[in-house]
């Protein structure tokens, strides 16, 4: 997969599958309607209409099934024919399954889809997460050959075909995703905060952005004592980057923040051998930002944008923060650390303080792998949203369901919660009394503590500990959820298509749930 071109295109063109094997797929109700002349030329000649309809009547997805048409060169697949309402309607996850399980081999491969307009973008990017770019397989690494893969999407209900731009919106969200991925799914000896902020610059260069960047100990003088203290005992210092899209004509100013933990020992609280493998992906938050930083951007955001990196590596040696250290976070604010495993609120409070007060942020989402917690309270596909806006926690479920990363929300009751963080020396501990007690959403507190409860401004945080990755892939979570949440803002159509926010949320709102009650169960 690595090697992998991924191309979308208007039409992938007529094909022979014995030279370019082929993946059909789609709902059974939607391959039903495709007309046959729109196929056969990439099924000719060795399968037959009366083949095609045969292997359309065979197809009984519980929940998908596929079938194939010619050997192992052509295949057909169903997908879900409905569900349910907190799912998207794109099935996405089922999608990128089929594709893995079921795309032919080769090095010239054809993947075509068959779907209604609103399901595009979700698709596409479902596709985009079934070809990771990283590997160090040594086999993978002495080919030098490219694999292409050419997507096609047939519109179902009389839509017209996808045009130049709406492509170019569906390649920059994969590549997106993609890049994400690659970064999450790489270990810390090749990922760590100096690799990180390479990868940054890379992005800068290729928007004419250049980063600001705060490090090692100017971080301390400057105040940001979470961001420092998680990541001061590392050899490789933490810091702050910042990119910042300042467009002229701007009406509001937008900072993403995430939290990019490159390795997380648990620091003096180690973690066990058990569950230390696998935090390489703590930086999870901050690949997602970046990525969905550099497609958005691509298609052209109207308001100011600020992507917010807080990276370290909470390792363990002789400057590491100890339990019982006291530390003053940027807010001024202090902390008693009793948990040095609870590193990401600290290195996040000292970001979205930073988007408020330096940034003069009117909305501020921070994305993070921050809770083991988030896959108990919402499973491992859903991320967990909280916020200090009814609106907004509506929004992202929307955006979740029209993007394909599902979201679903925490309690947001502070009054009741935040009392876990109670410290008889400092302003507040780092992690809760009673971990029994709403743990994914205390941890979200802490983080909108720093901001304070009062403030006037759209505070968002999205846990996205669990979707981050499948098995052992990282899935690229977070990019297609960010740019459709934020889609309102963009010059693309398409994103304005899937984003939540580009209508009266009740309205926008009664109209989603009338397009589920058409094509799916509620």
């Amino acid at each position: 997969m690595a090697n992998v071109v991924l191309e979308f295109k208007v039409s992938a063109g007529d094909s022979d599958p014995q030279s370019r094997p082929v993946l059909i797929l789609g709902q059974q109700s939607n391959l039903q309607q495709v007309s046959w002349s729109h196929i056969k030329g990439k099924l000719q000649p060795v399968v037959s209409k009366e083949t095609w309809q045969a292997a359309l009547s065979a197809l009984n997805p519980n929940p998908t099934d596929s079938c194939p048409l010619y050997l192992n060169q052509a295949v057909v697949a169903a997908l879900p024919s409905r569900v349910s309402r907190h799912n998207s309607p794109a099935s996405v996850h089922f999608l990128s399954r089929l594709i893995r399980s079921c795309l032919p081999g080769g090095n010239n491969r054809c993947i075509v889809v068959v779907c209604e307009r609103s399901d595009v973008f979700a698709s596409a990017c479902a596709i985009a997460r079934a070809f990771p770019l990283f590997t160090r397989r040594s086999a993978s690494s002495r080919r030098t050959e490219k694999k292409h893969v050419t997507v096609e999407f047939v519109l179902i209900g009389g839509d017209s075909s996808l045009d130049e731009a709406e492509l170019g919106c569906l390649s920059n969200a994969a590549d997106g995703v993609r890049l994400a991925a690659r970064i999450v799914d790489t270990p810390c000896n090749e990922m760590n905060t100096d690799h990180f902020l390479d990868e940054i610059k890379a992005v800068g260069s290729e928007l004419g952005i250049t980063p600001v960047i705060i490090r090692g100990e100017e971080l301390k003088q400057r105040g940001f004592g979470g961001i420092h203290g998680v990541g001061k005992a590392a050899e490789h210092p933490p810091a702050l980057a910042v990119l910042s899209h300042t467009p002229d004509g701007a009406t509001q100013t937008i900072a993403w923040v995430g939290k990019g933990i490159v390795y997380d020992t648990g620091g003096l609280s180690i973690k066990g051998k058990t569950t230390m493998p696998g935090m390489k992906r703590d930086c999870g938050g901050a690949a997602a930002i970046l990525g969905a930083f550099k497609a958005t951007i691509k298609q052209g955001f109207k308001d100011n944008l600020h992507a917010v990196f807080c990276l370290a590596e909470n390792s363990v040696g002789p400057t590491a923060t100890r339990p019982d250290d006291i530390h003053t976070l940027y807010s001024g604010k202090t902390v008693e650390i009793n948990n040095t495993d609870a590193e990401g609120r600290l290195v996040l409070a000292d970001g979205v303080v930073y988007a408020c007060k330096d940034l003069s942020a009117d909305i501020i989402l921070d994305m993070a792998t921050l809770t083991g917690a988030q896959g108990i309270s919402t499973g491992k596909y859903h991320a967990a949203v909280m916020t200090n806006s009814e609106q907004w926690e509506v929004a992202c479920v929307r955006a979740g369901r029209s993007s394909g990363d599902l979201a679903h929300p925490l309690v947001y009751c502070p009054e009741l919660h935040f009392s876990e963080f109670t410290s008889a020396v400092a302003d507040m501990k780092n992690s809760v009394a009673d971990r029994e007690n709403a743990q994914s959403s205390c941890a979200g507190l802490f983080i909108g503590s720093h901001l304070g409860f009062d403030w006037p401004g759209v505070w968002v945080h999205v846990d996205i500990a669990s979707p981050v990755h499948a098995g052992e892939r990282a899935t690229g979570f977070g990019v297609a959820l960010l740019m459709a949440l934020f889609g309102q803002a963009s010059d693309d159509s398409m994103l304005n298509q899937v984003s939540p926010l580009g209508a009266p949320s009740n309205k926008c709102e009664d109209q989603m749930e009338r397009d589920c009650k058409r094509r799916r169960l509620v």
